[in-house]
């Protein structure tokens, strides 16, 4: 069995979208099927569609439709933006003096627990019926980036500044930032996927078909985020359960709107 893990959130002078998402996918993907292996998992993303706008969605579609083409029951994994450990979802907020946007943090999406989708490929080892399904692993509730950023910042106790630059500033700015210096986790695509809100395809299989129930995001953050937090603070523990209650019965309003 071999799994595909491969991929890029940007583009480097060596290597772009293309070449990893699509043509190591179809190398990956020809060597499966000349040596005759059983199983193939691609694990691509969520919003993968070639008509994307964003490249990375679109080479991540395109990526899908390479691997099926020549590896038909190849089993196609879209997980949603992952929380965890180093993950690139908490640690955009907690991990910065600022915040910089440039859609008002209201892009919409199911955050899922990086260890419920590692459950979910180990599941896939044992149960043939997964070949040439495709699955979308997201998590309990949808959020906000402005949520996110909110739980973060109740979190780490620590707020920080947001600035809301728009796009057609922001993505030259990004783009060649990128290319001058190491800049790994802003670019110009990374602009355009603030505009583009998780889409869950209704036809693809979830968690719930491999027995599995996905961990919501805050039951989480304190255990991912307590590094982030300053020495005045470091050991104050958790919200208790009461106080996360009283916490839903305050309506949030986006700023932006």
């Amino acid at each position: 069995m071999v799994y595909n893990l491969v991929g890029r959130d940007f583009e480097t002078k060596n290597f772009d979208f293309e070449d990893v998402h699509v043509e190591g996918t179809e190398r990956i993907a020809e060597a499966c099927a000349k040596y005759d292996i059983d199983r193939f998992v691609q694990v691509s993303s969520y919003n993968a569609d070639p008509r994307s706008p964003s490249k990375f969605f679109s080479t991540k579609g395109r990526g899908e439709e390479v691997a099926r083409s020549i590896f038909p029951e190849t089993t196609i994994v879209r997980p949603a933006p992952m929380f965890g450990w180093e993950d690139r979802l908490l640690n955009r907020f907690a991990g910065h003096p600022s915040i910089w946007s440039s859609n008002h943090l209201r892009e919409k999406s199911w955050p899922v627990h990086a260890i419920d989708v590692g459950a979910a490929l180990e599941v896939m080892i044992e149960d043939d019926t997964t070949a040439a399904q495709t699955y979308e692993l997201y998590g309990p509730r949808e959020y906000t980036m402005r949520e996110v950023n909110d739980i973060v910042t109740k979190e780490i106790i620590k707020k920080r500044p947001h600035f809301n630059v728009p796009a057609v500033l922001r993505k030259p700015f990004n783009q060649a930032m990128s290319r001058l210096v190491w800049w790994t986790e802003n670019n110009a695509d990374t602009v355009a996927r603030e505009f583009i809100d998780q889409h869950i395809d209704p036809t693809a299989k979830t968690f719930k078909d491999l027995g599995i129930e996905p961990t919501e995001l805050t039951a989480t953050t304190y255990e991912y985020l307590q590094g982030f937090r300053s020495n005045v603070y470091y050991d104050l523990p958790p919200m208790t359960d009461r106080e996360k209650r009283e916490e839903r019965k305050y309506v949030h309003v986006d700023e932006g709107l």
